[in-house]
């Protein structure tokens, strides 16, 4: 699989990805998907990780 693949989440449609990072939450760009935190949120409404599959 990709290491660099893009994910969304289920319930807002925020797409995770890993050549941007997440700016709010400290991730830097280059960080995949499975490099996350566990504890990591989407920070568009809060899902956690599990509720993100990856964009197609």
């Amino acid at each position: 699989m990709d290491k660099l693949q893009k994910y969304k989440c289920v319930f807002c449609g925020h797409i995770y990805d890993p050549q941007i990072g997440d700016g709010k939450s400290g991730i830097p760009p280059g960080t995949a998907f499975e490099d996350l935190p566990d504890n990591w949120k989407c920070p568009g409404c809060g899902a956690e990780k599990e509720y993100f599959k990856p964009v197609e």
